[in-house]
């Protein structure tokens, strides 16, 4: 019995791991691992572009030769003229009076990054199209311009909201209403409503997009939506085979059990019964035959 009592408190546990795995291959912050790694990796390339740098001067850089279609560019400011200038264009971007970073520094750059084509494979997106590419806007400390993996300052506007107008924009197809996306370092989307019709805002650094909901499910996700129901079936179906052999086993454990007592039963009839008398208050089992009473053999008669 105890065997069958684990085996369904598995159950919910195997079912929960299951979709626990569908959810994780289909969450928007399920690229966050590899994100994190091209920011990393797009930090150094855009620090390397810093010949002679000059304040407040965007410098392009190159991306590794394997990332074809993607561009970088890097800014060094001041933090006290960024909040009190802040910087009109920066590419895509109009940053406003009083930006702020934490901690402070007192020179940070800011890194711009164009994902192109590669935008839908670092920030998947189930159940929407990008129509315009992943850009990313992120600080760091300028103190060393050759420093790597560096990690991200935190910066964000307080009075007016940081603005994104994107230049490559496809056309919204027909019945589909546009939306701004925004993906904090976590990976994880925020959506909001498109301004003018290419321009999106934000108060916080991270990557943004202009997205539309797309089909519910493609090809590729149907099958991959198959597959993870046919794991999900097969192990419920197991676990079923399995339940279904406890109660087998458990049947023909009783099914002995009641043919030894029955077996017990037939001898006990069979055999001959004891009577019972009572002695005080209890009773005990007593003989049928008065044993014979002995006698002297020659007895003597006077």
């Amino acid at each position: 019995m105890g065997l069958l009592h684990r085996s369904l408190a598995m159950l919910p546990l195997l079912i929960w791991f299951c979709l626990l795995s569908k959810l994780r291959a289909q969450s928007f912050g399920s690229s966050t691992g590899p994100a994190r790694a091209l920011d990393a990796l797009l930090q150094d390339y855009a620090y390397q572009a810093f010949v002679n740098p000059k304040t407040g001067i965007p410098f392009n850089g190159d991306p590794p030769s394997n990332l074809t279609g993607i561009k970088i560019s890097a800014m060094r400011l001041r933090s006290g003229s960024l909040r009190r200038h802040g910087v009109r264009t920066y590419k895509e971007f109009g940053i406003p009076v009083g930006v702020i970073e934490e901690p402070y520094v007192k020179r940070l750059v800011l890194v711009y990054q164009n994902l192109g084509n590669w935008s839908m494979m670092y920030y998947p997106l189930p159940g929407y199209m990008y129509l315009a590419p992943v850009l990313g806007l992120l600080a760091y400390d300028a103190s060393n311009l050759s420093a790597k993996n560096l990690p991200e300052l935190n910066i964000s506007a307080s009075a007016q909201p940081i603005s994104i107008n994107f230049s490559d924009v496809k056309l919204v197809p027909d019945g589909s209403v546009a939306k701004c996306v925004w993906f904090d370092l976590d990976g994880l989307a925020n959506f909001s409503n498109v301004i003018s019709g290419n321009i999106c805002s934000t108060f916080q650094q991270g990557h943004f997009s202009i997205v539309v909901e797309g089909p519910k499910a493609s090809g590729g996700e149907k099958k991959n939506n198959n597959k993870v129901w046919i794991i999900v079936g097969s192990v419920l179906g197991g676990l079923g085979a399995f339940v279904l052999l406890g109660f087998l086993v458990l049947w023909v454990q009783r099914c002995r059990q009641r043919k030894k007592m029955q077996q017990m039963e037939n001898a006990a009839e069979v055999g001959e019964a004891l009577h019972m008398t009572s002695v005080g208050s209890t009773k005990a089992p007593a003989a049928m035959v008065i044993r014979t009473q002995p006698t002297i053999e020659h007895e003597y008669v006077p």
